[in-house]
């Protein structure tokens, strides 16, 4: 939780408890050391920005990119190099800094200080430069002549044939749409994901060459499971889940004014849906139903409409408005209801302020109970009751209910996949089965990611992904699944910027016998050690009195009033311009890797720590310990802002 504003400024933290912030003898201290013959050493983990990444970004390295402290190679732009970091993991920037809810800004240490660096914004900043630049992905050599089916060109179908041509092997995707996106085109409405950057995105993966796009066909129907595994070394599930669940009362199905969320956004972001009803019920409390609702508010209704353009009639694919009825638009009254009280609702909490500025109505704590029909079995009105929750499941309380009158009902509470046709993969939940490696179980060759395991966000589709794909390609070379690392992330490896930039180690030679011990030795990176596969570092362990308080650099946005709705698609959220995206970058603190703050090279008593020199220095290789000057007093640590320094080496 973020600091209150009232206390932003008040930086009452202190690296000491009371009595214990002086030492008891300086002397001890500087000239005689302690009695755990501890030395310093230099240890990377990751920082719970990434921890709490589903895709896995190495987020501090592209921040220390944009920052300026990482310098990018020779004949590469700092802009291009963060564009090559950020997409590393995600090859979609611009659209994960749009609309992703950012898990990694709820993570952040800088909480502990003021408030999250604003990572979304910083990356919608790389993506959309990388876009106004033209970068595109460097795709290499084939190593297999063996191909791979992707079936689903939503975020974990792109991502998987992303990361598999960057491992060398081509795919061909199978989308049952008209174009490539999924979810993030079909599931979001367009002045969230600007379908113009969205397009560029998915071109700019399909560019990279042997990805072949078979658009329009459906597996299963058009063409059999069979035939692919015939055809396909391997093949990965990742249809995702667009079948909407309804609302658990009496009657839904079969009421013709009764629709899922999903199917309301589909018709919508295809252009089909251009007006809703008079008075739209959402029932979610999700992002999903944030959509539906700010679409709705967007749309609005016209007056005496014709049967056959009700917009269930569209949303059921009967038929399509056509341009004349957006000039008759007027506002629709919308409401929202959700279980839950407001804080504890599941939709971003500035998509729900953005509904509520929008002229929503919403109503938390309550649950449907029943439908109220006419003559015809359209529905009038949904009846709704105050609710308490026990373990999670909603109780009604007795003498509470009420009714809202309706044109439509929307229900945004959950998704499954639509597995007709696909029988022998269905877990009974319509749902597919998947292994820690993203394998299907009992069906060999087969892998699945994203929302057809479980329903989560776009960003945790392409983090799985990424990993299927690695799987893929260990089953392709018939090679043994390798043991996934405890934090499963993309990781800033200290031998790789050395190796980039000309300082890899000599190769060790073994027939010299034992070397043990040799500081000076040229084969191996002395005083660091590398744990960020297993340990992710908490503030606890920073020196947070070395941040002073600095405000956010926030993106500029413009959301419509409730007067104002009416007809608005133009993006909220407006890119950073350089200057404050830089800014907002040296925010970051660089947890778990040194940031070269030279805090340690000056409070060294002993000057046992120094700069190494610059013809040997890199990104994560600053300092160093001079280990015969070195007694232990561990003031490098208590002063390293970053948690970078364990008084580890020794007895």
């Amino acid at each position: 939780m973020a600091t209150s504003r009232d206390d932003m400024q008040k930086l009452t933290f202190r690296k000491f408890k009371d009595g214990d912030h002086e030492w008891d003898s300086w002397h001890d201290a500087i000239f005689k050391g302690d009695t755990s013959h501890k030395c310093p050493t230099y240890v990377h983990r990751t920082p719970p920005c990434q921890g709490s990444c589903p895709s896995g970004e190495d987020i501090r390295g592209w921040l220390q990119i944009v920052r300026g402290m990482e310098k990018p190679p020779k004949d590469v732009s700092w802009q291009e190099y963060a564009f090559r970091r950020s997409t590393a993991a995600n090859p979609f920037p611009s659209m994960m800094g749009r609309v992703c809810p950012a898990p990694c800004e709820d993570g952040c240490n800088r909480n502990e200080v003021e408030d999250f660096v604003g990572i979304n914004s910083i990356e919608q900043f790389i993506g959309d430069t990388a876009f106004q630049n033209g970068f595109k992905f460097e795709a290499p050599a084939l190593t297999t002549n063996k191909k791979v089916a992707i079936i689903g060109g939503g975020p974990a179908g792109m991502s998987a044939a992303y990361h598999l041509r960057r491992r060398g092997i081509a795919s061909c995707i199978f989308d049952d749409h008209a174009e490539l996106g999924g979810m993030m085109f079909y599931g979001i409405p367009g002045y969230r994901t600007p379908r113009d950057v969205l397009r560029h995105e998915i071109k700019r993966i399909v560019e990279m060459g042997d990805i072949e796009v078979r658009l329009n066909t459906r597996v299963g129907k058009d063409v059999t499971v069979e035939a692919l595994e015939k055809e396909f070394g391997a093949i990965l599930w990742s249809i995702g889940c667009k079948s909407g669940r309804g609302l658990p009362v009496e009657g839904w199905d079969g009421t013709p004014n009764c629709v899922s969320g999903v199917a309301f956004l589909e018709a919508f972001n295809k252009g089909d849906l251009k007006v809703t009803a008079d008075r739209v019920v959402c029932v979610g409390g999700g992002d999903t139903s944030i959509d539906v609702v700010s679409v709705a508010r967007r749309l609005g209704k016209i007056n005496n409409i014709n049967a056959k353009d009700r917009p269930e009639e569209v949303i059921g694919g009967y038929t399509a408005h056509d341009a004349a009825v957006v000039a008759a638009r007027e506002g629709a009254t919308v409401t929202l209801t959700a279980l839950f009280p407001r804080d504890k609702m599941t939709a971003t909490e500035h998509e729900v302020h953005d509904a509520l500025h929008e002229g929503v109505t919403i109503m938390n704590e309550v649950m449907p109970i029943a439908l109220v029909k006419d003559a015809s079995g359209r529905a009038t009105a949904l009846r709704l009751a105050k609710c308490t929750l026990d373990k999670g499941r909603p109780v009604k309380i007795e003498g509470t209910e009420f009714e809202i009158e309706c044109d439509l009902v929307v229900s945004a509470i959950g998704q499954g996949g639509d597995l007709t046709g696909l029988d022998a993969f269905n877990n009974g939940k319509g749902l597919i089965d998947a292994d820690k490696f993203y394998q299907v179980p009992g069906k060999a060759g087969h892998f699945a990611a994203g929302d057809i395991i479980r329903p989560h966000l776009l960003t945790t589709a392409i983090g799985q992904a990424s990993i299927a794909a690695e799987s893929i390609e260990h089953y392709l070379k018939q090679e043994e699944q390798a043991k996934r690392p405890k934090v499963d992330k993309h990781h800033f490896k200290l031998l790789d910027k050395l190796r980039e930039t000309g300082l890899s180690p000599e190769e060790f030679d073994a027939d010299k016998g034992d070397q043990r011990g040799t500081s000076d030795a040229k084969y191996a990176v002395h005083n660091y050690e590398d744990r960020s596969m297993a340990e992710i570092i908490p503030h606890t362990r920073l020196f947070l009195g070395h941040f002073a308080y600095t405000p956010r650099h926030k993106r500029e946005e413009y959301g419509p009033s409730a007067n104002e709705v009416l007809s608005h698609f133009e993006e909220r959220r407006k890119n950073l311009p350089e200057a404050e995206a830089i800014a907002e970058a040296k925010r970051c603190m660089s947890c778990g890797l040194c940031f070269e703050c030279d805090n340690c090279v000056i409070y060294c008593p002993q000057d046992a720590i120094f700069r190494v020199n610059k013809k040997e220095y890199t990104t994560g290789r600053y300092v160093a310990t001079d280990y015969a000057k070195c007694v232990g007093c561990h003031i490098c640590s208590d002063v390293c802002p970053t948690g970078y320094i364990d008084m580890a080496l020794g007895e």
